[in-house]
């Protein structure tokens, strides 16, 4: 697909800055936002119309949030080739709705490392959901928009003015790149503070 519509948005972030107004741009376009926990209280108390996670997936956030977009529902929605016909037969055989925009940051684990480095305490700040979702949407990019970053936010509201909310397939290769990056990055410090240097020379050993 060279250009694609956006109308259907999933976006949860843990440094919300930008969100208000780049939000608040999709949805004054006509885009569907999904959201989850303090991202959908954030765009609320916005005056921005957002569904919760939950509602489409018609469960709830369980174990204190460690489960939420981890669902058919969502990550179908996500990984769907829309030029693929069978996959499109999916979608509606399973009621499923595709997404055309995920936009996703991850907890801060550095600064959640630098405040408390107790290892039990630590678990807790590393992100599941968000890397599988910048994962899918970035293997998918040929059908998906992925935003990885808020610096990108600009970046992506120029172009969807620009040409009538659709999204070019450069641009969708470029920030799946982008999105590849940052969870490599992300897992590769999460990985360094539990033991520091064995899993490179692990790695060294297998090569």
């Amino acid at each position: 697909m060279e250009w694609l519509p956006v109308r259907r948005a999933l976006l949860s972030v843990t440094d919300k800055s930008g969100l208000g107004d780049f939000a608040g741009f999709l949805s004054s376009a006509g885009v569907e936002l999904v959201s989850t926990g303090g991202t959908l209280a954030f765009l609320r108390e916005k005056g921005l119309p957002a569904l919760a996670v939950s509602e489409v997936t018609g469960f709830p956030e369980i174990l204190d949030g460690r489960v939420k977009t981890l669902h058919p529902r969502i990550h179908g929605g996500i990984l769907a080739d829309k030029d693929n016909p069978l996959h499109l037969a999916a979608l509606a055989e399973h009621g499923i709705r595709a997404f055309d925009l995920v936009c996703v940051n991850l907890y801060d684990f550095a600064g959640a490392a630098h405040r408390n480095p107790d290892p039990r305490s630590l678990l807790e700040e590393i992100d599941i959901g968000g890397p599988c979702l910048l994962r899918a949407a970035a293997k998918n990019y040929h059908s998906l928009l992925v935003v990885p970053a808020v610096s990108r936010y600009d970046q992506v509201r120029e172009e969807l003015s620009r040409r009538g909310m659709r999204a070019s397939l450069p641009l969708r290769r470029g920030l799946a790149a982008c999105a590849f990056a940052a969870t490599a990055a992300y897992d590769s410090l999460i990985a360094s503070s539990f033991l520091p240097g064995s899993c490179l020379r692990d790695t060294a050993e297998g090569e």
